[in-house]
């Protein structure tokens, strides 16, 4: 049988193990939106010069 001490030990250690194992999946989640969320900003930036360089050729360009 073990003693209560031991098994306070082995509660707490499940506990943190499973902690360790939650935080480094949220943590990959929040790294991947994070990752996600810049490529995103961007691919709109580069969008934003792509018709800023197409407005100013319309403009040089005579009819």
């Amino acid at each position: 049988m073990v003693g209560k001490g031991e098994a306070a030990k082995d509660t707490a250690q499940v506990l943190v193990e499973s902690a360790a194992t939650h935080v480094g999946r949220i943590a990959t989640i929040l790294t991947g939106a994070v990752r996600e969320v810049a490529h995103e900003v961007g691919e709109w930036a580069t969008d934003a010069f792509e018709m800023r360089d197409a407005a100013r050729k319309a403009e040089d360009d005579p009819l």
